[in-house]
């Protein structure tokens, strides 16, 4: 027997009356999933077999996980697969920011295996996070046998009504037989319409039991049509609008990233002459070079990008969901500004911000409809005259540019040491933040000039984040060097992963961004409540106890370590970083825990009252 939970409500595209017929072939818009040719032999094994089969088949070359009790007889036949990695992580949660980092940097699905009870639990955390940020990622997990489901059997949990709303799809399988064919539609829902995450809950009792393995040579899906091509309609009036519009600007989100767009959306972005905005999800989507580009928006966004959207008579979003992070206080976002937003999820549209023009479609085939009609509008009508809004943006990014004081204490500033990474690291390098002030230094002063090299954990906001997704993404890419830039808090939540990456050969670079506190917190309490700074304070760096020494514990888990105190050091430490590349490096940079983030809008407050500073706040005409 297979029980599957559809996708929680938001997650779900409308039904269709008639069965859709979907070849096996896992992928996402942006990197094809390789799948070998589907077999057509019979094979008899056992259920366990079948499953490792199945990976196989549906092109997976790594697996993340921890074997135990119920998932025990798949890690046996585990061990014969030819064509499957298996990385032993110390933590189930590592297993899956690995899973999910590896997805994001490769656009490809991300594999992660645990046992039943607290092995699935220790999966929802990540699972939840790859839900957010639409991460195409199957989870496997081992279940009590079918006989022993619903008596609270030892290390018994019902981990798919735990994920029903925190998955796009999950199934109980208790028949052997049908392992093979849930398997092929949990690739193949993952990594299709809005990538997302799928659990595969497995009864032991299925493991055990012979059965017989053939791969699906195609799948019965009835209801799951993502709608891939958009309404030519409102692509029409899409252009229409954009042609035409005095104050344009291009809101784009984490679905360019997902769908592959970025070749078609510079294309949109020089066609246009729009201003465009990058959202946390989606830095790298367009350069960060181009000259259109204001930045990224929201609560810790640029000035000119904040100030574009709240201005703009036309705003099309592009696979972004008007977060309560980017809009601010919703009642008061871009007054003036009618809405074309594209998405592949209709839940979306619609959801938060009401739409003019909504567009249903992948977005790499929205824009490439939407390019043509806006060239026969440009030829049928000439092309709108953006100059007085070019110059007012531009005055914008002149006057408010990112920056920041040295701190006063003589310790590191954050974001010097963050800025001068990226910028020997290089646009190649991949980098992976935790979440916190780090995050935000991390997205604001590292230039990304490529898609897939910005990794962090976005909607649900996750500590400890950084460490295994970077392993993940290493795994992956292996010929890119991978940074993940960590708060001295997010490192101690899964930094056992560090074993993980030695001993199996992931040289990855650790940069804990040390302020001995938990920096987003302190800056909350430092600036809303009088300084009063309960619990906070992590005892890690200069002039504590260092409680760990992140140096020493790198030692312990066989990196190398170095640490770096003074301004004068920053560059020589990054670079002896750089040219370790057979053994993970942690670097202690030790930096002012005064230092705090900057632009910042504070939660629920109107984005027109954005503070440049601490008691700066742009001055700009709030009435156009």
């Amino acid at each position: 027997m297979v029980q599957g939970t559809h996708p929680a409500p938001q997650r779900t595209t409308p039904a269709t009356p008639a069965s859709v017929r979907a070849t096996v072939e896992p992928r996402l818009a942006s990197a094809q999933q390789p799948v070998p040719q589907a077999s057509v032999v019979r094979e008899q094994v056992t259920g366990a077999q079948s499953i490792v089969r199945s990976l196989e088949e549906a092109g997976v070359d790594v697996v993340f996980g921890i074997p135990g009790g119920a998932i025990l007889p798949t890690y046996d036949p585990l061990m014969d697969s030819k064509k499957l990695r298996h990385i032993l992580v110390r933590h189930e949660q590592g297993a899956g920011h690995a899973a999910s980092g590896y997805a994001h940097a490769t656009g490809r699905v991300g594999v992660c295996m645990a046992t039943s009870g607290p092995g699935a639990t220790n999966l929802v955390t990540p699972i939840a996070d790859a839900n957010m940020d639409s991460i195409p990622m199957v989870a496997i997990t081992g279940q009590v046998g079918a006989s022993l489901i619903g008596t609270d059997a030892f290390q018994e949990a019902d981990i798919v009504g735990i994920t029903l709303p925190i998955t796009k799809h999950n199934f109980l399988v208790t028949d052997p037989a049908q392992i093979p064919r849930v398997i092929a539609e949990a690739f193949h829902i993952a990594s299709t319409g809005r990538p997302g995450p799928v659990l595969v809950d497995i009864a032991k009792s299925a493991m055990v039991t012979d059965t017989t393995f053939s791969w699906p040579q195609e799948l019965d899906l009835p209801g799951y049509h993502p709608v891939v091509k958009p309404h030519a309609k409102q692509i029409r009036e899409a252009a229409r609008l954009l042609a035409t519009a005095r104050r344009p600007v291009l809101y784009i989100g984490g679905g360019a990233i997902r769908s592959g767009a970025s070749a078609e959306l510079r294309q949109l972005v020089d066609a246009s002459g729009a201003a465009a905005v990058t959202t946390l999800m989606a830095r790298g989507a367009l350069p960060d070079s181009h000259p259109q580009h204001l930045g990224m928006p929201g609560m810790h966004g640029t000035v000119a990008a904040v100030a574009a959207l709240q201005k703009a008579d036309l705003i099309v979003s592009l696979g972004a969901r008007f977060d309560d992070r980017v809009t601010g206080k919703l009642s008061s976002f871009a007054p003036n500004a009618t809405i074309v937003h594209a998405d592949i999820d209709p839940a979306e549209i619609g959801k938060n911000r009401a739409v003019d023009v909504p567009i249903v479609g992948d977005l790499r085939e929205v824009i490439a409809d939407l390019l043509p009609e806006l060239a026969r509008e440009h030829t049928q009508h000439g092309r709108p005259d953006l100059g007085a809004w070019w110059s007012e943006l531009d005055k914008l990014r002149e006057t408010f540019p990112l920056g920041y004081d040295e701190p006063s204490d003589g310790h590191l500033a954050p974001q010097h040491v963050i800025s001068r990474i990226g910028e020997i690291s290089g646009p190649d390098s991949i980098f992976v933040a935790g979440v916190g002030q780090h995050q935000m230094w991390a997205s604001q002063f590292i230039r990304y000039e490529r898609p897939n090299s910005w990794l962090n954990s976005g909607g649900l906001g996750t500590m400890g984040f950084a460490v295994p997704a970077a392993m993940g993404a290493k795994v992956g890419e292996p010929d890119r060097t991978v940074w993940a830039i960590d708060g001295d808090g997010c490192f101690q939540m899964t930094n056992q992963e560090l074993a993980t990456c030695a001993i199996n050969d992931i040289p990855i670079k650790v940069a804990v961004i040390n302020n001995s506190s938990l920096g987003m917190v302190r800056q909350w309490q430092t600036l809303f409540y009088e300084s009063r700074y309960s619990n906070t304070d992590l005892h890690t760096g200069h002039g504590t106890r260092r409680i760990p020494d992140f140096v020493k514990l790198a030692d312990a888990y066989g990196c190398v370590g170095l640490r770096c105190e003074t301004k004068a050091d920053v560059d020589a430490t990054i670079k002896r970083a750089m040219e370790i590349n057979d053994q993970p490096v942690v670097v202690d940079f030790t930096v002012s825990r005064d230092s705090m983030v900057w632009p910042m809008v504070p939660s629920g407050v109107s984005n027109d009252d954005i503070l440049y500073a601490r008691g700066i706040t742009p001055a700009w005409d709030r009435e156009d």
